[in-house]
């Protein structure tokens, strides 16, 4: 969704100097907790915050660093970056993205994507700066075949809302309108539903007369809770819960599954990650009993052959594995832990956000058990702007330390990263000196 603070980057970052001044005017400065999140969503995808802004909330919740990551779009890692010398907080940068499992041992598997089988997402990290071009004329041809799609569903939406008696979408004006595709920006499902939102309650308001609509002309079943929600006056979530009822809900009736030209080989992704000097990631997903975070049904995804998807990941190309600590038990997370270690896999943590309603913290990851997901987030943005210097990434073949256990490398990276100043990340070439890795 577009962001209120301004046209442009620059309109943004601007805004977002005059928060700052403001802050320090005030005496405020940000209570460190500890936390990371690498894996925040922006209005380059869907998300209530610009670049600029997410930065700013992560800095305000406490975070000790933050990643943009959007579908299919590199478009607003500069503004998050710049935004990150301005506050001070360490940024790491990348996009994810579905593949094809074709070829693979996954192939028309159900495995972390719960619309389609045989489609995985998957997640790029660390994109070192002067490569994100390539990356983004990557993702430029997906995001093209993904418009199309979205029109095509938006037009069997219509048919629904049509046969319903309620008031259709208009793809351009309703939806492109409120994204950042003209920007770099992709369009998703959840600006479709966002527009149907915003359309229902332009029509109904919020209470009574929105929910009799809902479960008399589109047959919806709406919970205790979302029924407190829509009737709440002073509910400032109210279209993104309305958003979420409408996502459980409505999606599975108008989805069109996507196209061979929208969605990558996965060899092809991690050949492009590793050509560009980042690091390839797969988000695990995990079976969902009683979600913990209330946004996903019982559904089994990969948890019964996980040993042989981790057989399998290092084979395909894969660096790293990124998980979202609350979205699953402690007992998953140990075994992927586990795992990791034992197929010398990277570990990034991280929460998507895609509605206010969610916080930019991840307290999870300040238990003893799950405290190494900090040092491997430092490892991560020492990666990216030691890389982005012209340095050796984690995994360049070229390091002096390309033959080191990953645990040694990331450690050394760790401390190169907490060493690095954020206002001025070029600093992270002193840290490198200091640990033999800057040989120019």
């Amino acid at each position: 969704m577009r962001s209120a603070e301004g046209d442009s980057a620059a309109d943004r970052l601007a805004s977002l100097e005059v928060k700052l001044t403001a802050d320090r005017g005030a005496g405020f400065s940000s209570d460190t907790t500890g936390e990371v999140n690498n894996h925040i969503h922006t209005t380059y995808s869907f998300s209530p915050y610009s670049p600029a802004e997410a930065a700013y909330g992560a800095w305000k919740s406490g975070l000790d660093a933050a990643g943009i990551i959007d579908h299919e779009s590199v478009s607003g890692c500069e503004e998050m970056l710049d935004a990150g010398k301005m506050i001070g907080l360490a940024i790491t940068s990348g996009c994810e993205l579905r593949a094809d499992a074709v070829g693979t041992a996954f192939e028309g598997r159900r495995i972390n994507n719960p619309d389609s089988k045989g489609l995985l997402y998957m997640v790029i990290h660390g994109i070192p700066h002067q490569n994100r071009h390539h990356v983004d004329a990557f993702l430029k041809l997906i995001r093209e075949s993904r418009n199309r799609r979205m029109k095509e569903q938006v037009s069997t939406l219509n048919g629904i809302l049509d046969g319903a008696g309620l008031q259709k979408l208009d793809f351009e004006a309703d939806v492109r309108s409120i994204s950042m595709s003209l920007e770099g920006g992709s369009i998703t499902e959840r600006h479709i539903l966002f527009a149907l939102a915003k359309k229902m309650a332009e029509r109904y308001g919020r209470g009574a007369e929105l929910l009799s609509t809902l479960k008399s002309s589109l047959n919806l079943t709406v919970p205790a809770t979302i029924t407190e929600r829509l009737t709440d006056t002073e509910n400032p979530h109210f279209l993104y819960d309305l958003l979420g009822l409408f996502k459980g809900s409505l999606v599975p009736h108008f989805f069109i599954q996507p196209e061979k030209d929208e969605c990558p080989p996965v060899r092809e992704v991690t050949f492009l990650a590793d050509r560009v000097g980042a690091i390839p990631c797969y988000p695990y997903l995990g079976d969902v009993g009683e979600s913990p975070t209330g946004d996903k049904k019982a559904e089994a995804f990969e948890d019964s052959w996980l040993d042989e998807l981790f057989d399998e990941l290092p084979k395909l190309g894969f660096r790293a594995v990124t998980y979202m600590p609350p979205r699953n038990t402690k007992a998953q997370l140990a075994r992927v832990k586990d795992k990791c270690a034992e197929k010398d896999l990277m570990e990034i943590s991280g929460v998507d956000i895609n509605s206010s309603r969610q916080s930019f913290r991840c307290p999870e990851v300040t238990l003893p058990e799950f405290a190494h997901l900090n040092d491997r987030t430092w490892a991560l943005i020492a990666h990216e702007h030691l890389a982005s210097q012209g340095g050796p990434g984690l995994f360049d073949p070229e390091s002096p330390m390309a033959d080191a256990p990953l645990d040694i490398r990331l450690d050394v990276y760790a401390r190169m990263g907490r060493r690095m100043d954020a206002a001025n990340p070029e600093t992270i070439i002193d840290a490198a000196r200091k640990e033999g890795l800057w040989i120019k």
